[in-house]
Order: structure tokens, then sequence, then C-alpha cells
């Protein structure tokens, strides 16, 4: 039910970082939406995307308004509009058939990520069916980190505490685009006398603050680290104290490091021994917390370079201490949803479990013991494109775009069109949606109620659903559970999966009973009672219950248990390679205008960002007689694809690298694709590895490219008015 006018506050769900909102209603309608001064974790941040692309998205004209069934081939655009009961009935229904053809594991689902409520539901419908699997997009952004700090056992990602710290270690993170909480803590310590120590191939908003910019070859950042971590132990920086009584495996760290001095790691990375010795020092007169981004994590030796990066942390005593990295901290009782996938109670048999797509290459990853229990993605496109290891015929998708996230394109696309069934529940026609044979209306998060944990701010969230949905739209939780019921009327067990009758009940149940539901819900955040250094008490979640600088958990599975640095790919390249792809490609960059791929229907972000750009050095534009504004076509080394960039000539990035970002396409296109066959940079980049070998992250950040020039007649967008 809509609100009476006023203003009230929330929390914004458009990404991860979670800012406090303030919605103001005026005659029913959501007329603003702005930061919440009093949040005491954002602090008053807020972003673009909360204020414009929030409410644009709710009110939206391409919104899809009630379910609909495709009434022509695939892709053919062609739908009619039928009722949630008809959408539901067909797609338990035609679930079930798949299933009973192929069995339970045919059945797949894909989110984003379980750290929103609708992880939770696709991966428990799974279940409920008797499949293990579902995918998420967390294998390209940030599942290296995530890896990495739980085989540590540091439990400190999210826990950055930039608003007291002394010194700020920025790898691989433009927090001025990715974060505006963050950044705005990080420019005030700034203005107040802190350091910035930046590792970042490119000039950054933080490096250009940076005291020492370290400016590395893509993909070279771990050899950074050990060298950083040699000098604090040779030079007696670290924290004596805490290594001896909180950490194991620090003399076969120091023995590791010992072979990076300062002088290999400036050959390996190309920066300077000196500036290596000088953010080591720097770095040890803590507090000093490190933050971490993507740029350090799609590459195929992700986790390791994080546990590079979070064994320096663990040296230096920077955990749970003001400054620092803050262990993440939770109310009494409180779930998240990765808790669920996790909890016996909703847990598949074990040898069922243990079918899901990926789990006997990367345990830690996929499948039961799996991080978020979820598959590996380019196994499952395999499966379904070839049968093997089994077959999977039928996928649900919801609140994400994976035709324009995944990289390889193409296959993705032929995958989704191979499938015997699909539906997708999603705010807009998307190039994966339009491929769909059921649609489904989605909430936004002005319309939907969903609770979370802030780790840097050690409180309880809570998104406020001001408004009645636009057309029909429901919330993951409403439709999901309907269909549940459905599936057990057909003699499907659900309620072992779904036991809540309400949203409320699930929110309920995730709170725990230390959280006060009404405070939460009056102010839009909740506080709750924690201490710094608990450690002391419960010890770390490892195997040794200390911080595993050499980690049993990889030497189990067969990886190195030490961090280590591996040649980037580019480095790899052979002589006909590098004169073939002579630049380094760097995808992920982000725009303040669009979180992936969402938004890019939005006049004002269109605007604002209108084309998807190619950044390119002075130099590099010169030596291959490129000039600002030049449409290019854009492959990589090994593999087979090309997408088509505007060139944004620029001293920002790297002499011999080229940047961009991801998610592009284009809903105003023709045909089903929308534009993500050309302008979208995962068409040239691969899914078939080289991977990681703990998450089975595929390498797609610093990779040898080429450009050239593209027709006039092939450019894809122009100028417009």
């Amino acid at each position: 039910m809509t609100k009476p006018d006023g203003i009230y506050p929330s929390t914004c769900w458009e990404c991860s970082t979670r800012c406090g909102s303030l919605v103001t209603l005026e005659n029913g309608h959501v007329a603003r939406v702005g930061p919440n001064p009093d949040h005491p974790g954002s602090k008053g941040a807020f972003c673009v995307k909360g204020i414009r692309a929030l409410p644009e998205l709710t009110y939206s004209p391409n919104r899809i308004a009630r379910p609909m069934r495709r009434a022509g081939p695939r892709g053919s655009g062609q739908w009619d509009e039928v009722s949630w009961e008809e959408a539901l009935e067909e797609m338990a229904d035609r679930l079930l058939a798949v299933r009973a053809e192929h069995g339970p594991e045919s059945l797949i689902g894909a989110v984003s990520s379980a750290f929103f409520s609708r992880g939770a539901m696709v991966a428990l419908l799974m279940r409920s069916l008797g499949s293990p699997n579902w995918m998420m997009n967390q294998d390209l952004c940030g599942g290296c980190r995530a890896l990495s700090d739980k085989i540590t056992g540091l439990g400190i990602v999210g826990g950055e505490d930039v608003h007291n710290t002394r010194c700020a270690l920025i790898a691989g993170r433009n927090p001025s685009a990715a974060d505006p909480v963050q950044w705005m803590g990080l420019k005030k310590v700034k203005e107040n006398g802190a350091k910035f120590i930046v590792i970042d191939p490119a000039e950054t908003p933080a490096a250009k603050l940076a005291d020492i910019w370290l400016r590395p070859k893509p993909g070279s950042d771990a050899a950074i680290a050990l060298a950083m971590t040699h000098v604090i132990i040779e030079e007696d920086l670290y924290d004596r104290n805490f290594v001896e009584n909180w950490t194991s495996g620090f003399d076969e760290l120091r023995e590791r490091a010992a072979q990076y001095t300062p002088a290999l790691a400036a050959e390996l990375a190309g920066v300077s021994a000196d500036d290596i010795v000088a953010a080591a020092r720097l770095y040890s007169d803590g507090p000093s917390c490190f933050v971490s981004g993507h740029g350090i994590d799609a590459f195929a030796n992700g986790v390791q370079t994080f546990r590079a990066f979070h064994c320096l942390v663990a040296i230096t005593g920077n955990i749970d201490r003001r400054g620092g990295n803050i262990r993440v901290k939770r109310p009494r009782g409180f779930r998240n949803y990765i808790d669920i996938l996790h909890d016996p109670e909703f847990a598949l048999p074990p040898a069922v479990a243990e079918k899901a797509l990926g789990t006997d290459a990367f345990p830690l990853w996929a499948g039961p013991k799996g991080w978020q229990t979820s598959v590996h993605n380019p196994t499952a496109l395999d499966a379904i494109l070839t049968g093997k290891p089994y077959p999977v015929r039928a996928m649900y998708v919801s609140g994400v775009n994976i035709a324009v996230t995944y990289p390889n394109t193409r296959k993705v696309l032929a995958a989704l069109n191979s499938l015997d069934f699909l539906a997708v529940a999603s705010h807009m026609m998307t190039p994966t949606s339009e491929v769909a044979d059921i649609v489904l209306p989605k909430t936004t998060g002005l319309e939907e109620e969903e609770v979370s944990l802030e780790p840097s701010a050690q409180i309880v969230c809570y998104t406020n659903p001001v408004k009645d949905p636009e057309g029909e739209a429901r919330t993951d939780f409403d439709f999901t559970t309907e269909l549940a019921r459905r599936l057990e009327s057909r003699g499907i067990d659900t309620r072992k999966f779904f036991p809540w009758e309400t949203k409320q009940d699930f929110n309920e149940y995730l709170l725990g009973d230390e959280i006060d539901w009404n405070l939460l819900k009056k102010q839009g955040w909740a506080p709750f009672d924690f201490s710094l250094g608990n450690f002391e008490e419960a010890g770390f979640r490892t195997p040794s219950g200390k911080i595993e600088l050499w980690s049993q958990t990889l030497d189990d599975i067969g990886v190195d248990p030490l961090p280590g640095y591996e040649t980037p790919r580019a480095e790899q390249s052979n002589a006909s390679d590098k004169r073939n792809f002579p630049l380094i490609l760097i995808t992920g960059a982000r725009e303040k205008t669009y979180h992936h791929s969402r938004y890019r229907d939005q006049a004002w972000a269109r605007k604002v960002s209108p084309f998807p750009l190619l950044q390119v050095h002075p130099d590099d534009a010169h030596r291959f007689d490129l000039s600002d504004g030049d449409w290019v076509a854009v492959e990589t080394a090994g593999f087979e694809g090309a997408c088509k960039l505007k060139v944004a000539v620029t001293p920002e990035t790297d002499i011999g690298t080229v940047r961009t970002g991801m998610g592009w396409w284009l809903p105003e296109a023709d045909g089903p694709e929308k534009g993500a066959l050309d302008v979208n940079v995962n068409v040239a980049l691969s899914y078939d590895g080289p991977w990681d070998p703990v998450t089975g992250s595929a390498d797609t950040r610093g990779l040898p490219c080429r450009v050239t020039p593209v027709p006039e007649s092939e450019i894809p967008m122009r100028e417009t008015a």
C-alpha cells in the first residue's frame, strides 16, 4: 500500500554499498530520493544512481507491466500479456516437464548474487525441485576477494574503516565511481592528514591524491604486496604480538616473501623499488586500512593476489582496530542470505548437492562447500550446449541480464536460445528477457522491503516499500513462494525450503532476536551491540582458529597454500601475439551513471555517458593513428570476437593499456540482442579459461588486444541532438 505523503527513511539497493536514503512522497508519487545525513553508515553520502536512476526506473515507460508469454519464435519480440496465474501455472508445468524428462539437475537458476533476497529465493526454488544448480555473477565481481577473506579467516570484507585511518592502501579500486560513502570518507581523512598508497594502472581521482602511486603492469599486484611483506618482515615492522598469537604459517610466509625483493617486484610490476619500500614503511605505521576492488579480482591469480594483501593486513595487526579493517559483526541470531544457503535445515542430500556443476574442479566455490553454493558458470553453459556432464534444459533468471554481463556473449546467447524453457524476472526487456518463454515483472527498491547487514557501520539496514508496485510487478519473495505452492500442488515438497508465509515472516527470521523491528522501520537502520577484538574469545573461522597465512584449506585441494605471484597473461604472450596484439585491455572501468548493465535506457544517463568508451593514452593514439571520437573494433588474443568502442584519448590510462567499462547494450536497438553483439566488450572476451584455480573466475581484466578502425558504414551509434 502506498504510504501517506511524507519523508521516509530507507536504504538504497542499487548497488552493494547500501546508502541510507530519504524518500519524499508527494500526492502519492515519489518526488525525491536523496541522502540521509543521519545514517551512521553512509553519513550523508549518496550517488546519482539513487537520486535519478532508481525513481526513473520505477516510473519508466519501458518497465514490464504484466507477465508475458512468448507468442512467436524465440527472439521475435512477439508477446501475449497473461495473468500471474497463467504465467506461474505454465512455469510450474514446464519446469516439471523438463524435470521429468531429464532429471532434477537439468534445472538451473541465475541471479546477480546471494546478497539480495532474490538470490536465496532462486537457490531455494531450485533445491525444492531437487536441483543444486544456480548461477551468480560474483565469479566476475568480488568472488576472489571473498574467497581469500574466507580462506585466510580475516572476515573483513566490507569492514574498511576509512573514516578513522591514518593510511589507506587502495588497490584496484576507484572509490570515486564505485562507492560514494568510501570516497567521501577517504577525502575527509586525506584533508585531515591521512596518507594514501594507491596501486592502480589508471590515474584515478584517488591516484591523483596519492602520497605514493604505484602504477603496475595489469595483473602484477601480488608481486608488490609480497615485496611490501618482505620489507615489513625484514625491517621488523610487523606486529609481533599479533603474529605470534593469532596467525599460523608466519615462518612459511617469511620464506615466500624473502623471494620477492623490492628490486624483483619492481621488475615484475614495472614500478619503482624505492616506492615499494616507502609504501611498506608507510603502511606499517598504522592504523592502516586496506581498500580493495575488482581491479585485482578477475585474473587467473585473483585469490592468491588477494591473499598476498590479506596476509599483509594480518601481519601488521590491522584487524578489528579503528582505522584498520574491522571484522564483520552481527546482531544476535541474525542471518544473511548466504547463511540460509549453508543452513542444514535447507540443505539437499549430500549426494545431490555435490552434483552442482563445477564442484569437482572448484570445491571451494561450487557445491555444498562452496562460498555461496552456486555453480561454476562456464561449466553450466557447457552443460546447456553439450549435455555434459549432464543436460541442463530449463533456466529461471531473476534480476540479472546474463546475456550482457557474462563473457563470450555469443556463447551465452546460444545457450539461452537452446534451452527447452527459459523464464526471466526483470524490470524491462533486455537481451536476456527477449529470448525467454515467460517474462515476469519485478518490483524496484521503492516498492519492496529488504533487510540487510551494513558491515562497515555494523548496523542493520531497512529498505522501505513506500509505494504500490507499478503495473502488476511483484517481489521475488511473493512470486517465488507462490510458484512453490503451485509446485506443491503438483506433488513437490516445497515446504522445507519455503516455510515462511509472508515477506515479513521471512525478514523477521533473518533479523533474529536482537534488532528492534519497529525502530528499524522508523529510522531505516538499527544499531546492535558489538566490540572490537572479539576474536580473542572466539578465534577465527579457520581449521587452526587463527589467521592462516599458510592455508591448510588450499593445501587440501592441491592449490599453493601460500600467496604467490603468477605472470599475467599479457606478459606470457609470445612474440607473434605481442606484435599482433600490442596493447593490454583493462575491463571493468566504473561509470557513475551506470551499474553494470543497468540504466542504459535512461535519457539523463545516456546524455552524461552516451557511448561505450575505450580510453587510450595520447602516445598510443599517436602510435596507432587514432583520434578522439574514432570508432574501433577491439579483439583479444586467442579469441574470435570483436566489440566496437569509441576512442577517448586521455592520459589517465597508462601507455600500452586501453580501458573500458562493462555492461553496454542499446535498449533502443532493433533485434533481440539490442546492440549487445556490437558495443558490449564481453563479445571480445573468453569465458573458457584460464581460470583462477580456487574460484574458477575467468581472466578478463588484463588481456593482449588490438584495435582496428571501424568503417563509417559499420559505426553502431551516432551523435544525437
